[in-house]
Parts: structure tokens; sequence; C-alpha cells
């Protein structure tokens, strides 16, 4: 058992049975009445976020999760297929646990795969990943950077808004949190 005070962000709770991830926690202390944290938590196997209010000091459960580094090998139908640098062991995890890191994945890439007592929870990416544009409409003359955006599909096949001016075969950085352009990587 914790307590509130060992809240971090990243730390899984146990609560009602199900895995929290926390993503932002904040401990407040009012003028007058107790102190509390406040938090925003993620459930690991659905993907809800939910705001959660815990009184200072109460006790917590914390669930122990093992995060270790993994290499994406390939897509093998429904499932996708990692392997552990250190062992070489492979794994398979469903479409559900990689959810929307699969728009960013592509081979040899590393990744971290957190894991509940040999159970694969979820998967996480680096904050941004460089990609190629491989379907955009040319851009036309008089398109400068601070004009609007056109949709361009990266070699992953997930779509996102791109600068005008830019071509096919540019690489891009993209923030695989929210999906968005971050610039052009020379």
């Amino acid at each position: 058992m914790a307590s509130t005070n060992d809240i971090k962000n990243g730390t899984v709770l146990s609560i009602d049975g199900q895995l929290w991830n926390v993503i932002e926690f904040q401990h407040v202390k009012p003028g007058k009445g107790g102190a509390f944290v406040r938090t925003k938590i993620k459930n690991v196997m659905t993907g809800k976020v939910v705001d959660r209010t815990f009184n200072a000091g109460a006790k917590i459960d914390t669930a122990n999760v093992d995060r270790r580094d993994y290499q994406y090998l390939y897509k093998d139908g429904e499932s996708f297929v990692f392997m552990d640098t250190t062992d070489y062991d492979q794994i398979t995890l469903s479409d559900a646990i990689v959810g929307d890191a699969a728009n960013f994945l592509l081979e040899q890439q590393m990744v971290t795969v957190a894991l509940s007592d040999g159970e694969p929870l979820y998967v996480e990416l680096p904050a941004s990943v460089t990609l190629e544009i491989t379907y955009t409409e040319p851009g036309l003359q008089g398109d400068r950077s601070t004009g609007g955006t056109k949709p361009a599909t990266v070699e992953t096949g997930y779509q996102i808004q791109v600068p005008l001016f830019l071509e096919i075969g540019t690489k891009v950085k993209v923030d695989t949190r929210t999906g968005d352009y971050l610039g052009r990587v020379n």
C-alpha cells in the first residue's frame, strides 16, 4: 500500500480492480479544509480519461508495472510482433493493446511496452517520430509556410495536416500523442 504522496506521472494505480495510469497530478492545499491530490488518470485497457481527487495521505493501491524496451518487427494480420532486444524473445500484441500507436509504428523502431505480471498493457512511443510523406496534392505557386494546410499521407498510412508547400518524399516530424505536424527533417 502506498499513499497519495507517492503519486507521480506514469504511476499505475489499481482502482476497483482496473489499472489506471496517472497522466497529471497536483497537490492542492486550500486556505481552509484538508489538503488533497487532484489527478487525471487514464484507464490502461479502455483509454478512458477521468479526473479523480484523493484526500492527502490516503492509502492507494499501486500496480507493479515493468516497462521494457522492444523493437517493432512487423504486422501479422490483426496483431503486431515485437522483440525484446536483450534476450531476443518475441511477443505478439493485439490491435487493441497497440491502439493509436499503430499510426506511427515503423519496422525496426524502438518502443516501450508496459507489462503487469507478464501481461502487456500498452505501448509507449517516443514523443515524436520522423515519417516520410507518401502522398499529398501538389502545392500551388505562391504557397507559403504561413498559409493554410493540406492533408498528407505518411508511410504508415496515417493522414496528417501539413503546410501547403510540402511535397511527396519530404520527411516530417510528427507528434505521436496528437498526430500533429511538428516540422520538416533534413
